[in-house]
């Protein structure tokens, strides 16, 4: 059984728009067809990416110009032959492969084994020996036509299979960096279809219970997306990959992507799709199309989807979110936005597996904030490249001005210090260890570009939580049950008093708390596929000029400057905690924070292991954009 008539229709599709248009009618379909849009933005993607020979050499493939008179801009004519043959073989060979009437189905959808089954067909159609982490080896393209598929390309291949068989209870199942299917009534029962990582160990057929039991970032804690045939779809789009190489992006793919994501985003397939918004929002901040909604209130939707739908606990919105803020040069809002990342990311525990958000913290706080930090030093102290006086000097005095109002701002401190805290967090209870000497390094940094002054108006408070806080104080993970409402920072108006919570110190000011203090993090943002940051967020000079603070804040909508009764902070860490007098000293002590930040006897690590040399690579080289 071939394509329907109806589809045959939309052929040959011509440039952009008319891939567009076979999407928008799939979509309007109760099954949209997984296989055919899957073939055909792999198609699309081969010509365009991979076996880049436009426009000629390539026999029965026609291209032509996106644009008139410009023959550097070509797009592939998608022929309906050539599709129609690539999806008669694979609906051919997944029907030829599973025999249904072998398997039991119950009311309440598929069995185990038959996804188990379906799984397996994929899986031995792979080729034996090929670099699995590769570019342009996500679609059903590149399984039929070169027995390739990357970790989260094998899972969607498996839900695109079983829609071919007709079991439709079988759906994707993503996190931030993994994927599975989902299958049985209300899509409650889990399988593992791929592997994860470097180990390519073969999981199939598990459940993932484990994986959310014991919460690593790598299973959400449950809170991942459970996907119905159009985040499908809009997983596919998200998973083009438009690099030429390390640094050449397709123009033409990244148009298709946008032009893809705003047609999902503008019928509500997105609503669900936090990281799908956020790659959205990227490609509109960096080539905007006119007349269409503003990146940042795109991102700002995608942190309140992750809020609503997931327990706020995904780290990819905030990460976005900042990637955003930090282009436009917005400090203090960029900080706010890590920082929530790292509240979210405190109540994970750390594992091998999460290696791919631990790189994401270590960049920031080790290369990402210290720059953003130096640069902003530099701009205050400088009074612009044009002189004193001149046409050029003028337009550099507002950036001169945002420059030195954010490392005189205990807010900017503060939301540092609520990054730190939310790390060494991450940390405590967890199986492997987060932070080593190399963090402290540029703890240190970070830290001395704020002058004393502006650090001691940071309160900072300790308070241990009470025993009524947790719902397992014999746990030996002591952070189990400890989130069941507002984040601690909210709650302080609750503290009849806080001085007895806050000894004495250079942070502890009995005028600020008394005068009720704003509470950094408050406001519209509590705690909070697709793709990760892309190389472009943490990277570039930024495209446009920098937005104001009481524009781009999502956070306070006032955006009045920080009070002279100052920021009032609750640390979570122990290891944050112990460092408490350090991060308000007049003078930085570097070797007592190195100690303190690396100190293994307050983590109360489950074990003891060293850490194998070259696990936490310094070097910053771009990672290749993730599927996911």
């Amino acid at each position: 059984m071939g394509l329907h008539s109806a589809q045959k229709k939309h052929f040959p599709l011509r440039g952009i728009d008319g891939v567009v248009q076979l999407f928008d009618a799939e979509l309007r379909k109760p099954e949209p067809d997984l296989a055919l849009l899957s073939l055909v933005l792999g198609f699309v993607e081969h010509f365009l990416a991979v076996n880049r020979v436009i426009p000629i050499n390539v026999p029965g493939v026609r291209f032509e110009p996106l644009e008139p008179d410009c023959p550097t801009s070509c797009f592939p004519t998608v022929e309906l032959g050539m599709i129609s043959a690539l999806y008669e073989r694979f609906t051919a060979q997944i029907r030829g492969a599973v025999d249904l009437s072998q398997y039991r189905r119950t009311a309440a959808g598929s069995s185990r084994e038959l996804v188990k089954k379906v799984s397996d067909v994929i899986w031995n159609s792979l080729s034996r020996s090929y670099f699995k982490d590769r570019a342009h080896i996500q679609s059903l393209f590149s399984l039929i036509t070169g027995t390739k598929l990357d970790s989260s390309g094998v899972a969607f291949a498996v839900v695109a299979a079983c829609q071919v068989l007709g079991l439709n209870d079988v759906h994707l199942a993503l996190s931030e960096d993994h994927a599975w299917v989902i299958f049985g009534k209300n899509g409650e029962e889990t399988a593992e279809v791929t592997w994860h990582g470097k180990g390519n160990e073969d999981r199939r057929g598990q459940t993932v219970t484990a994986g959310v039991n014991e919460k690593s970032w790598l299973y959400l804690k449950g809170s991942y997306m459970k996907c119905d045939r159009n985040m499908e779809v809009a997983f596919m789009v998200c998973a083009i990959n438009p690099s030429l190489d390390l640094h050449t992006d397709s123009s033409e793919l990244l148009l298709l992507q946008q032009k893809l994501l705003w047609l999902l985003y503008e019928r509500g397939d997105l609503d669900r799709y936090p990281m799908a918004m956020g790659t959205l929002a990227d490609l509109e901040d960096q080539e905007p199309i006119p007349g269409k909604e503003n990146p940042l209130k795109i991102h700002l939707k995608a942190v309140s989807s992750a809020q609503k739908h997931y327990n706020n606990e995904h780290i990819y919105p905030y990460m976005y979110l900042a990637g955003f803020h930090y282009r436009h040069r917005s400090v203090r809002e960029a900080l706010r936005s890590w920082a929530e990342a790292a509240q979210v990311m405190q109540d994970y525990n750390y594992f091998r597996e999460d290696e791919e958000i631990y790189k994401e913290f270590f960049d920031i706080a080790n290369d990402v904030i210290p720059t953003l930090l130096k640069e902003t030093a530099t701009a205050a102290e400088s009074p612009g490249e044009g002189g004193e006086g001149t046409e050029g000097g003028d337009k550099d005095q507002p950036k001169q001005a945002a420059a030195v109002s954010a490392l005189q701002d205990p807010e900017c401190f503060a939301h540092l210090l609520r990054f730190y805290d939310g790390i060494c967090k991450w940390e405590e209870g967890s199986p492997t260890p987060v932070l080593h000497v190399g963090w402290a390094t540029y703890l240190v940094q970070s830290l001395s570009r704020f002058d004393a002054q502006v650090r001691q108006k940071v309160t900072i408070i300790t308070k241990e939580p009470d025993p009524q806080d947790d719902d397992d104080q014999s746990s030996e993970d002591f952070r189990e049950g400890r989130r069941r409402g507002p984040r601690r920072e909210s709650k302080l108006e609750d503290q009849s008093s806080p001085l007895s919570a806050a000894p004495t110190s250079p942070c502890s000011q009995p005028a600020a708390v008394a005068a009720q203090p704003k509470k950094v993090g408050e406001g519209g943002l509590r705690r909070r596929s697709s793709q990760g940051l892309r190389a472009g967020d943490i990277e570039g000079k930024p495209k446009s000029p920098s937005l104001p603070d009481s524009a781009s804040s999502p956070f306070s909508p006032e955006q009045a400057p920080p009070s002279p009764a100052g920021t009032v902070i609750t640390f979570q860490s122990e290891k944050m905690k112990g460092m408490k007098e350090l991060l308000c000293a007049a003078k930085v002590n570097s070797s007592a924070i190195k100690l303190q930040l690396t100190a293994q006897s307050q983590v109360q690590m489950k074990r003891q292991k060293s850490t194998p040399a070259g696990d936490y690579s310094m070097s910053f080289l771009k990672r290749q954009r993730k599927s996911l």
